[in-house]
């Protein structure tokens, strides 16, 4: 077998093996159960707790955690817009970087706080370590807000008929300290004694083999790198991302970046399972979600591990495959891999160009993106998978001729409206914002790089990502103008918190309800035959809303080739 094919089955096994006792340690976390690290932690959040304020044993309602989400957000807004528009007046900046402009500013601060990090600025130049340090903040407490959102739903469906959904700040502090923040250290260990830098010194002066003196940027990377694969934020401390070699200097640090953003999305499928303690439930989440991810995987890898036709036809050799945009430490195989993890996660880091990708293998990137619930990001995954297992209830049974029940709970007409917003607002932030950048050339297209079919692809990727919260670009593109970061940061916002809101109220107002007991006529949601229905509606709606989209862009590069 292929040594490159082999590290990636073993990535993906051992993210399993791990992913499995870790989606049960969450589950005992946030249902209150004892675990080993409660000593080392319980004395953190009481002392948190005490200086703040909080109640963490007080119940809130659906509408009570979403108002403390939503709160907590605008503040860390508000004093982001102020850190990043000042950095060169305050310290840890020995680099001298300035601060940012009032609209990228704004751009920025909304994509850290929803989980997306798009970088519209490169990080060595764009950044202070001060201002770095704020967003590995960022990175923290957003994937901590995912989490905690991802639980009310958990705990909507473990009690039988109640309105008192735990506490936000409770899932949210223990989703930080408790699981977020030990693995972040144990990975930053790692990476440290694989050479990834840890310094507050400035810029350091080396030789090249030509003799040249070159500055090179360093600083806090090995802090920052742990958390931003595993909150599946992505966001680079370079401007080249994982491809740069500070921030991924070798194979070994590229599995541990790759396992880290793929173990808490997948355990959290896991701890769903041990939570309502239908784990047959959560296998059946993990199967549909599998075979999305490897529908889009292997021919990804492949592709990039044929090569480029057009080269090769230049009497080129290309057995290393598609190379360009990528980096021969990792190679073309585990490049096209971390391609669709990166996007189906909704992490967004990448570890080699996806501008320079196949146009099918960019097709799949934006196919991840655009379905947006094949594991997903840490806690919005579980959210949007949510979304299609009501509306497959909802079509199950309609074809049964049946009122549609999920878990003892009716299928009304109240929860069926919120679930078909929330399918369409992800088309429609996408769809549009893609039409208004093509429709105004002065504004979007002007900034392309590249013409036609792979230019509209270009734009149709930047709208893809900020609305998936995803953050990985076709960087042919000029983002960084007051169209682009105003435009993408109303979709950041909007595919944010929509994705949030509508799968809580939705599982609020279930738990409202009466729970009616299983009977002969009850519809299984934990059978392989309901997972197909799943993954039947998650095909159908992708493909109706989509196809055209990609038919103009991919699909027409491919076939001009």
């Amino acid at each position: 077998m292929n040594t490159e094919i082999l590290g990636i089955i073993v990535m993906f096994i051992v993210t399993l093996l791990l992913g499995l006792p870790l989606g049960k340690y969450m589950a005992k976390v946030y249902g209150n159960e004892k675990t080993w690290l409660d000593p080392l932690f319980q004395p953190l959040e009481r002392f948190f707790y005490r200086v703040t304020g909080i109640n963490p044993s007080l119940q809130m309602t659906w509408k009570q955690h979403l108002v403390a989400l939503l709160t907590i957000n605008l503040l860390w807004f508000l004093l982001s817009m102020v850190i990043l528009m000042n950095m060169g007046h305050l310290p840890l900046n020995p680099d001298g970087n300035p601060g940012m402009t009032a609209d990228l500013a704004f751009n920025t601060s909304i994509s850290f706080l929803v989980n997306c990090n798009l970088q519209h600025y490169s990080g060595e130049s764009g950044v202070s370590y001060l201002g770095q340090i704020w967003l590995m903040f960022l990175q923290f407490v957003t994937a901590g807000v995912g989490m905690a959102a991802a639980v009310v739903i958990f705990k909507a469906f473990r009690d039988k008929t109640t309105t008192q959904l735990g506490n936000f700040y409770d899932f949210f502090v223990k989703s930080c300290t408790r699981i977020l923040l030990p693995i972040s250290v144990l990975v930053a260990a790692i990476f440290v004694f694989q050479g990834m830098p840890m310094t507050f010194e400035g810029k350091d002066s080396m030789i090249t083999v030509a003799g040249d003196t070159v500055q090179v940027s360093r600083g806090p990377v090995a802090a920052f790198v742990p958390i931003k694969h595993l909150g599946t934020n992505g966001g680079g401390f370079f401007g080249a991302n994982s491809a740069h070699p500070f921030e991924n200097p070798n194979y070994l640090t590229n599995m541990v970046e790759m396992i880290a953003q793929f173990i808490i999305p997948m355990a959290m499928i896991f701890a769903f399972g041990f939570f309502i303690r239908k784990r047959k439930f959560s296998w059946m989440m993990f199967g549909v979600m599998t075979i999305g991810f490897i529908i889009l995987t292997i021919p990804n890898i492949k592709m990039e591990m044929a090569g480029n036709p057009a080269i090769a036809q230049m009497g080129i050799d290309t057995s290393m495959g598609a190379m360009e945009g990528k980096e021969i430490r990792i190679g073309a195989a585990a490049s096209g891999f971390w391609s669709i993890v990166t996007t189906m996660i909704s992490t967004g880091s990448v570890n080699s160009m996806h501008d320079s990708y196949m146009p099918l293998s960019g097709m799949n990137e934006l196919i991840a993106m655009m379905v947006n619930a094949f594991y997903g990001g840490v806690g919005a995954g579980i959210l949007n998978f949510f979304i299609f297992i009501i509306l497959a209830v909802f079509i199950s049974g309609l074809m049964v001729g049946r009122t549609p029940e999920f878990m003892g709970k009716k299928v009304e007409a109240r929860e069926m409206k919120i679930a078909m917003i929330v399918a369409l607002a992800h088309p429609f932030l996408i769809l549009v914002g893609t039409a208004l950048a093509t429709a105004f050339p002065a504004q979007g297209a002007s900034t392309l790089n590249n013409p036609g079919f792979h230019g509209f692809s270009e734009i149709l990727y930047e709208y893809t990502s900020s609305a998936a919260n995803n953050g990985s670009g076709f960087e042919g593109l000029g983002d960084n103008t007051i169209w682009w970061n105003i435009s993408t940061g109303i979709v950041l916002l909007l595919g944010r918190f929509i994705p949030i809101i509508g799968p809580i109220a939705i599982a609020g107002l279930l738990a409202e309800k009466k729970f009616i007991p299983e009977g002969e006529g009850t519809l299984k949601t934990d059978t392989s035959t309901f997972g197909l229905m799943v993954f039947a509606v998650i095909a159908i709606i992708a493909a109706l809303s989509f196809f055209p989209a990609l038919a103009l862009g991919p699909i027409a590069e491919y076939f001009s080739m």
